[in-house]
């Protein structure tokens, strides 16, 4: 119990501090990495960090790191207290989402990519998790923007 208390305030205090679109983010996130077939244990949440939220006309653009760490619960079996195993491995999920402006803001555009913590840390992922970050964030701009009557009425002035 010694233990859970310090994980459950941990966990408490950066759920705290993240936007509903970040809390989003690592629910999806999560849901993506217990889906693969090579997971056979439950995940939690390490930490989360490196985290960039940006809107424009187009929508929300939201990127973070997730460190997870492995329980001692099977996926298959999930308990309701699965207790993080500290020698485990310690994945880390790079994540970029873009959301439209809408209400109820849905998925325009995403990209994971999880793996072991060097993993992610070598140039040439790190390269293409760039890219792949970059054209996420371009995901509704330019000519895959629906057109809406009067759009272009408030957008264009009048020349000087």
């Amino acid at each position: 119990v010694s233990l859970w208390l310090p994980l459950a305030l941990a966990v408490a205090a950066v759920a705290a501090g993240q936007s509903p679109l970040q809390r989003r983010v690592v629910r999806d996130v999560l849901e993506y990495f217990h889906g693969r077939s090579n997971v056979h244990f439950l995940f939690k949440e390490r930490d989360v960090d490196g985290v960039i939220e940006r809107e424009d006309a187009s929508g929300t653009f939201v990127q973070l790191r997730l460190g997870l760490a492995q329980t001692a619960c099977r996926k298959r079996a999930p308990q309701r207290h699965c207790r993080v195993l500290e020698s485990r491995r310690k994945p880390v999920c790079l994540a970029c989402y873009k959301f439209d402006t809408s209400d109820v803001p849905k998925v325009l555009d995403k990209y994971h990519n999880c793996g072991p913590s060097h993993h992610l840390a070598a140039k040439e992922i790190r390269q293409r998790d760039e890219a792949e970050c970059r054209a996420v964030e371009e995901a509704g701009k330019g000519g895959d923007t629906p057109y809406l009557p009067g759009m272009f009425a408030f957008s264009r002035g009048l020349p000087a």
